[in-house]
Order: C-alpha cells, then sequence, then structure tokens
C-alpha cells in the first residue's frame, strides 16, 4: 500500500481558508489599500471645488460686455504696451510704493460695489456698479499714459467717457469741481493702517475737464474687465496729465464748488499739485520731465506737451505751457 508523505511546508486542508473566506479578505485588504488613495482623490476633488466657488465667487459679473467697441478717433504714435507689463508693473498706493503690487491687490474685494454721486446734484444717489456699466455707452480708447516718474505706456482702456457719469449725475450749475475718492478698507490695503498717509486717496477735476471728450472712466483693459491692481472695478483716465491724477478704485464723485485738495498735493503740494498736466517745459523739482522710458520697448523719447493731446485740451489752459501754472 502507498502511503503518502506530507512534507514540511505542506497544511492539512482541515486548516486551509476557504476560498470565499479567502476572497472577502482580499477584498477587504485592497478596499483598505484603496482608503488613502481614495481619501487623497476625494480631497483634491474637494480642493477643485472650492478653487472653482472661489474663481466663481471673484469672477467678475461684467465679463460679458467686453470687448468693447474702439472709437478710432483715438489713436497712438507707437505700439500697445504688452499685456502683462500693463497689468504687473503699476503704482497703487494703498497697497504699497513698488511696483510690484499685483499679487497684494488680488485681495481686493470688487462686487458688490457701489458708488456714490454727491454734493451739489438735482438728487444725490448711490449706484451699483454693475447697474452703472448698463447704463453706460462702453467702448475702447487707445491711450498713451505718462507717468511722473518719467516713464511711459500705450494702453486699450475700456470704459465710457466721463461726461456721460457727470450727465448721470445732474450736477447743479453752480458745481465748479468734482472730487473723487477711492475705496478704504484697510483689512487688505495694508498701506491703509498707515495713518500718517491722508487716506483714502483724493482726486479732483474741474468740470470742464471732467466733460472734456478727452476724460475717460476706464472699466476694462485689453479687452476684458478691469484687473484689481490696475484700478478695479472702476478709475479715472485722463491722458494728458500725469498718472497719479488718474485715481483708482473709486466709490465716491462729489460735486462741489470748492477746489478739492488731492492726495498728493495734502503729501507734498510742491511736487505734486491739482492740475499735474504733462509738460516736458516744466521739470519736476527733482528730475526732468523732457523725456520718458517707454516701457518694454527699450526707447528713451522726448515727452510732448499735454503727453501729445493738446488739440483736445490746451483750451482749457489759457497760461503759456512754458510757466508752471497749470502745471504742479
Amino acid at each position: 500500500m502507498l502511503t503518502k508523505r506530507k512534507r514540511g511546508w505542506e497544511m492539512p486542508e482541515s486548516r486551509a481558508t476557504p476560498e470565499d473566506a479567502f476572497r472577502r479578505r482580499r477584498e477587504l485588504i485592497k478596499g483598505l489599500a484603496a482608503g488613502p488613495i481614495l481619501a487623497a482623490s476625494g480631497a483634491a476633488l474637494l480642493a477643485g471645488a472650492g478653487e472653482a466657488a472661489a474663481a466663481k465667487a471673484d469672477a467678475d459679473p461684467s465679463a460679458g460686455l467686453y470687448p468693447a467697441g474702439r472709437n478710432e478717433r483715438f489713436k497712438l504714435d507707437r505700439p500697445l504696451t504688452d499685456e502683462k507689463m500693463v497689468t504687473t508693473y503699476n503704482n497703487f498706493y494703498e497697497f504699497g510704493s513698488s511696483k510690484n503690487i499685483w499679487r497684494a491687490a488680488r485681495d481686493l474685494p470688487i462686487r458688490p460695489w457701489q458708488v456714490r454721486l454727491t454734493g451739489m446734484v438735482e438728487k444725490e444717489q448711490t449706484v451699483d456698479i454693475d447697474t452703472l456699466l448698463k447704463r453706460m455707452p462702453l467702448e475702447e480708447r487707445l491711450y498713451r499714459h505718462r507717468c511722473v516718474e518719467a516713464w511711459s505706456m500705450a494702453v486699450p482702456w475700456s470704459g465710457f467717457p466721463m461726461k456721460a457719469l457727470v450727465e448721470f449725475a445732474r450736477p447743479l450749475a453752480s458745481a465748479k469741481y468734482v472730487r473723487m475718492e477711492t475705496f478704504m478698507n484697510p483689512a487688505v490695503a495694508g498701506r491703509q493702517r498707515q495713518p500718517w498717509f491722508p487716506w483714502p486717496y483724493v482726486e479732483g477735476l474741474t468740470i470742464e475737464e471732467a466733460t472734456n471728450e478727452l476724460a475717460f472712466i476706464g472699466t476694462g483693459l485689453y479687452g476684458k474687465p478691469m484687473p484689481k491692481a490696475n484700478g478695479a472695478p472702476i478709475r479715472l483716465v485722463t491722458p494728458w496729465k500725469y498718472g497719479f491724477k488718474s485715481v483708482k478704485s473709486l466709490v465716491l464723485f462729489e460735486f462741489t464748488d470748492k477746489k478739492p485738495v488731492s492726495f498728493w498735493e495734502t503729501l507734498q503740494g510742491s511736487e505734486y499739485g491739482f492740475w499735474a498736466n504733462v509738460n516736458p517745459n516744466v521739470a519736476h523739482p527733482r528730475w526732468s520731465q523732457a523725456s520718458e522710458r517707454v516701457l518694454g520697448a527699450g526707447d528713451t523719447v522726448p515727452t510732448l506737451i499735454y503727453n501729445g493731446y493738446g488739440e483736445f485740451v490746451a483750451h482749457l489752459y489759457p497760461s503759456d505751457p512754458k510757466e508752471r501754472t497749470y502745471f504742479y
């Protein structure tokens, strides 16, 4: 009779795991192994959903209004400046003194956003920015932009003539000036927490300047809504004046018979006056204004009186442009 001798590594069938139990255990192990992967995937999905929700919440509801049709009356004598340079190299003193403030400006909430029209008007009103945009004749204009620091760029602004806003506000005949204020939000604009600055940022124009065809309210840039670093959702654009005059992120237009005292005039009136018209013949107290560095082009070019817009605005300033009057 043959006798089968079991080898040392063999076990009796009675000790073998039943097939159904074996399969259940394998499924359990697979599930345990997949747990961290599924958890990580779920976290990634939740994070992605959170980012998408944040992006949706931060999306500008006016995006469908752009690009606006171009007004061909306003042409340039130079190529447009690269969009990335325009949107990342600029001044916005509420967020700091460097030219690289675009990251900090991303924290500025621009919805809800309301604009007040006050002072010497038929009826004071507060209007939501999106309601205002739908009431205004949006268009695109190509403008030169000249900074008092002697650099310049060429920009495709979208927006509407400031004259349309003045007509919407219905000022009284006795109003001589428009005083403008930017937002106040020290929680996100760190420099507004520094009490030695006269916040909020204030600027002003005469009624004649505000209703001149060149004066523009900017709401977009490069065929899209205005980036936060460039003054979203609404800013002033006065291309015949130095850039500090074009106040950003506006919340108030006040019509008055008293000449406003601007932010920089309060800080240093001998260097930054109310008029701030571009004039190569009148030097800044600390540097020449005779030429400018064109950003992105590597060129230095002569600066033009009124930044080249004399045909539109020279009649507003009857003095000799070589004089300091009407400039600083």
